[in-house]
């Protein structure tokens, strides 16, 4: 049996030729398809399962959701597809607050930048790209016509979701997350919450591309699951007859993703804290 590496290197090398990567007008276009279970817990356990079913169609649109992913062989931007609401028919004006915006990758610069609105306010968050540690398998899985092989990591949740919001973290920032703190007289440091990453990538389309926070692998991810959500590509075009400008977004206050995630807690923060006074008054 060949390793790894051998059989990676030999379709790497076969792709290299059939796509022509080496010119400068290789272009990339991959659908994806994003589905996220979501767990209703004691407040569905009092529901009919008629209520369920509405409470989920009405949910559809944050649930289920298209991206498109544009790459060359440095640069993707990676945007998401225009989605109504399942029921009414209308945009999902508070969902919107806590949805990734349009996303720039550069492979080559290890740069992100990313358009963010929130309330009403534009954000250009600036960053480096996700760092990932990927422990590369042996399995392998035929998704379409391309055969893919299995790649696992162990990211910081926190990382992975830095554009939304979620209680959890107002109690974790509250924390000392990761800083030390004394227990009993002994040093310890409070466990800082991980996802299990589980992604699937193509040597037959050799670039480091990837959805959303994901890249870093030899071939174009095909595939990925993390927590309750999986993003599977559903379409793709090499070369298409109409190229697509890949620019980053340069509109909006700069900030770095740590920055935004602390904008976002301080303005919830004060959301609840008014809700909170005025009910008390």
């Amino acid at each position: 049996m060949k390793p790894l590496t051998t059989k990676l290197g030999l379709l790497t090398f076969a792709l290299l030729m059939t796509l022509n990567l080496s010119a400068q007008d290789f272009q990339g276009q991959a659908t994806y398809i994003s589905k996220s279970t979501m767990d209703l817990g004691t407040w569905g356990a009092r529901m009919s399962e008629a209520q369920k079913k509405q409470v989920m169609a009405r949910l559809k649109n944050r649930l289920e959701k298209t991206y498109i992913l544009t790459f060359n062989k440095e640069e993707s931007i990676f945007t998401e597809g225009d989605k109504l609401d399942a029921m009414s028919g209308a945009t999902d004006s508070w969902g919107k607050n806590f949805a990734a915006g349009d996303q720039y990758k550069n492979v080559k610069t290890n740069t992100q930048i990313q358009d963010q609105e929130f309330y009403g306010k534009r954000f250009l968050v600036k960053d480096k790209l996700q760092p990932i540690e990927w422990v590369m398998e042996t399995e392998t899985k035929q998704i379409g016509n391309y055969t893919c092989f299995k790649a696992t990591a162990m990211i910081p949740s926190d990382e992975l979701t830095w554009f939304s919001f979620s209680w959890n973290k107002i109690s974790r920032s509250n924390a000392t997350t990761e800083t030390e703190e004394t227990t009993e007289g002994e040093t310890v440091k409070s466990e800082i919450p991980m996802t299990e990453v589980e992604a699937w990538y193509s040597p037959q389309i050799p670039v480091g591309h990837g959805p959303s926070e994901y890249w870093g692998l030899p071939g174009l991810i095909l595939e990925v699951s993390a927590g309750d959500t999986t993003m599977l590509c559903s379409k793709l075009v090499i070369n298409p007859a109409e190229k697509v400008d890949i620019e980053a977004p340069d509109k909006g206050k700069e900030t770095t993703k740590i920055e935004y995630q602390e904008t976002l807690v301080k303005k919830m923060k004060e959301f609840r804290d008014n809700r909170m006074g005025r009910s008390r008054g």
